[in-house]
C-alpha cells in the first residue's frame, strides 16, 4: 500500500473523528506503529509525511508524546467530504433534477491541468466537451480546488432537455464502473477471508485494505441519484457489503489504534 494513501486513510478513518487529544493529530512514532502492519516501513512514513506537509495536508505539532503531525483545515474539509461519499451519508438527498455545470478556464501548465482534472473527477465532475464539466451536485470543495490550481470557472445550474441516459453515457463509463464494482466484491471478499480478523491487528489490517480499495471509487463514481442508474446497480450491493464488513471490523480496529496511540 502506498504510504501517502495509507496516511490519508488512517487520518480519515481513525483520527479525524476522535474526541480526545489525538483528534486529527498523532505522534510520528505512533504513525510508524500504525502503518507497520500494512507493510509501510518507517522511512516511507516519514517521507510521505514530509510530502503531505509540503502539499498543505499536514502541519507539524509538538505533542506530549513527542513530535507529531496534525491535519490542516484544508485536509479536514477534504476528509469530511470523502467520509460522506465513502459512507454515502448525503449523496442522494433530495436531488431536484438539476445539474451543476462548470465552464473551466484551466491553468496554463500541462501538469497543473492534469492535476485539476483529477481533482474535479474526485469531486464528482466529468467533462462533457471542451472545457465544460458536469456533476449531479455542487461540490463544497470546488472553490478551494480551483484556487489551489489557479483556475477559474463559470458556474451554472441546469435542467437537461434531452436523453439524460445518453448524456450520462458520454460523461461516465457506467458499464466499466459496474464491472469494477463486481470485481471489488470478488476481490475484497477474498482479501478479508485471507486475513485473520480475530485479532485486533488483523481487523485493523483488513479494514484498512478494504477502505483503500473502496476509496478508489471516489475518483470514478460521481454518486448519481438512483433514478439515473440502471436497474440492479451493482454499486448498491457493493456498498451494502462494504458497510457491513467495515462495521464488523471497526471495534477491534479501534482497539488496535488505541493501543498504538497510547503505547
Amino acid at each position: 500500500m502506498d504510504a501517502r494513501s495509507a496516511l490519508f486513510d488512517l487520518y480519515g478513518d481513525h483520527l479525524r473523528g476522535r474526541s480526545d487529544a489525538f483528534r486529527g493529530q498523532v505522534p510520528v512514532a505512533a504513525l510508524v506503529r500504525l502503518l507497520g502492519p500494512l507493510g509501510v516501513q518507517a522511512p516511507a512514513v516519514r517521507t510521505a509525511v514530509s510530502r503531505m506537509v509540503r502539499q498543505g495536508w499536514l502541519t507539524a505539532v509538538r505533542l506530549p508524546a513527542g513530535p507529531g503531525y496534525a491535519l490542516t483545515p484544508r485536509a479536514i474539509r477534504r476528509l469530511d467530504e470523502a467520509a460522506e461519499r465513502i459512507y454515502r451519508t448525503s449523496l442522494h438527498r433530495d436531488w431536484d433534477g438539476t445539474w451543476h455545470l462548470l465552464v473551466v478556464t484551466p491553468p496554463p501548465g500541462r501538469s497543473d491541468r492534469e492535476r485539476l482534472h483529477t481533482q474535479l473527477q474526485f469531486l464528482g465532475y466529468a467533462p462533457i466537451g471542451g472545457s465544460t464539466w458536469m456533476s449531479p451536485r455542487a461540490a463544497p470543495e470546488l472553490d478551494t480546488t480551483l484556487a489551489d490550481a489557479t483556475a477559474r470557472a463559470e458556474r451554472f445550474t441546469s435542467v437537461h432537455d434531452g436523453d439524460s441516459q445518453a448524456l450520462i453515457a458520454r460523461a461516465w463509463d457506467l458499464d466499466g464502473l459496474a464491472r469494477s464494482y463486481a470485481r471489488f466484491l470478488d476481490e475484497a471478499a477474498l482479501l478479508v477471508a485471507d486475513i485473520d480478523t480475530s485479532s485486533d491487528v488483523g481487523a485493523f489490517t483488513a479494514r484498512s485494505h478494504l477502505l483503500h480499495k473502496w476509496r478508489k471509487f471516489l475518483f470514478v463514481d460521481p454518486g448519481l441519484p438512483p433514478a439515473l442508474l440502471p436497474p440492479d446497480w451493482p454499486g448498491t450491493k457493493a456498498g451494502a457489503w462494504f458497510d457491513q464488513e467495515a462495521e464488523r471490523l471497526l471495534p477491534a480496529a479501534r482497539r488496535f489504534v488505541d493501543d498504538c496511540l497510547f503505547a
